[in-house]
């Protein structure tokens, strides 16, 4: 019998798609593991802590218990109390149980936002740079990302002047991130009330909240109860692969997220939902250590890379990034981070990876100990000392 093979007619919406830089480089980084080479991760924006006992211990009791059914489309009661109730505890705003909807991390729920959002061709601003994945969402739905340029004595963060010069008639949101990734910057409360005095929604990405080391941590729902909050336990509670994240949203607007998430992701895990409720109902004090050890490993992982001249032009305040300035070495980050992780075997993110705003940068990542930073800034230091770019 011959079997004959069928071409497959790839979507244009698909192979649009670009890849996802810093996960190329930690598959590299995975293959030169595999074949005996020392590697050193500082490329992604993955806690080296474990989730906290009392989550673990909750989630293998609600297995037990055989909590393993759909829930309701929003997500468990419980939980979105106890999202309400901490935002009325941190913030000291009022958002209802029916506002909060829970999925399985804040990447499904960005793109039911903007596929609610956006019609095709409508535009949403976001700053270069930003989180790699973004633009991809935006573009995904039929809609346009408005890349707005900014500056690193602005923390790379945008400025509402800015954003009104560049809003047009399709201008349906504008996104912000703080603390950021790539660069660790925090918008200041009066940054913030500027951008929601705008009239259009704003969209924020508040994933890294609980990881603030300088100032006080604010939400756009202080300034503005019409905005978007997406939130998550990833990264302040080391949940990364639990894959438990939240959207809060305008009540206008829930229902149709809502039709959509019953459509495509039906629920979040039931026992991971209960896992989400004793993390912040019980466990403020296991964040706090995390965070103070990430504050330890910032301000030493910045003094070690300007050491070697990699200049941090934005200090970076939450989150666990910094943004090194590297275009004295080269302008192709992406061709710096793959010699560097073959030579060095230290995997870092290239800058171009967040937009064109911080290509000559790179990206590390200080989620990873204090030795294994060190070691892998010693190695950067013995091979830019062969290179002469010290």
């Amino acid at each position: 019998m011959t079997i004959r093979r069928k071409e497959i007619h790839i979507a244009k919406r698909a192979s649009e798609v670009t890849p996802f830089l810093a996960m190329e480089v930690m598959e590299r980084a995975k293959e030169l593991e595999a074949a005996g080479r020392e590697v050193i991760y500082l490329c992604l924006g993955e806690p080296d802590f474990p989730t906290p006992e009392p989550i673990v211990n909750t989630a293998v009791q609600a297995l037990r218990a055989g909590q393993t059914t759909y829930t309701h489309s929003l997500g468990r009661i419980e939980l979105r109390e106890a999202i309400a109730d901490y935002y009325r505890r941190r913030y000291r705003v009022e958002v209802e149980p029916e506002q909060v909807i829970v999925s399985s991390g804040t990447s499904p729920l960005m793109l039911l936002l903007f596929a609610t959002l956006l019609d095709d061709g409508d535009e949403v601003i976001l700053s270069d740079p930003s989180y790699a994945c973004y633009p991809n969402f935006i573009r995904f739905v039929g809609g346009k990302p408005h890349f707005l340029r900014t500056r690193p004595e602005q923390g790379f963060q945008p400025q509402a002047a800015d954003v009104a010069s560049a809003m047009t008639p399709r201008t349906r949101a504008l996104l912000i991130n703080s603390p950021s990734n790539p660069t660790g910057s925090v918008l200041s409360p009066a940054e913030l009330e500027a951008l929601a005095e705008l009239p259009i929604p704003v969209v924020s990405d508040e994933i890294y909240h609980g990881l603030t080391y300088e100032g006080e941590e604010r939400s756009i729902l202080e300034f503005s109860p019409d905005s978007f909050v997406l939130g998550g336990f990833s990264k302040a509670y080391a949940m990364t692969g639990w894959r438990l994240g939240y959207l809060v949203a305008p009540k206008q607007s829930v229902r149709a997220l809502q039709s959509q998430h019953q459509n495509f992701l039906i629920s979040a895990n039931n026992f991971v939902q209960l896992a989400g409720v004793v993390a912040l109902n019980e466990c403020a004090n296991d964040v706090a250590a995390m965070r103070n050890a990430y504050n330890k490993r910032r301000l030493h992982m910045i003094r070690r890379l300007e050491s070697i001249g990699l200049k941090v032009q934005t200090m970076p305040a939450g989150a666990f990034y910094v943004l090194a300035d590297a275009r004295h070495i080269s302008n192709d980050s992406l061709a710096l981070s793959k010699q560097i992780l073959e030579e060095s075997g230290v995997a870092v993110t290239a800058g171009i990876d967040f937009g064109e705003g911080a290509e000559g940068f790179l990206r590390f990542s200080y989620a990873n100990s204090l030795e294994k930073i060190d070691r892998a800034i010693d190695l950067l230091a013995e091979m830019f000392e062969k290179k002469g770019w010290l």
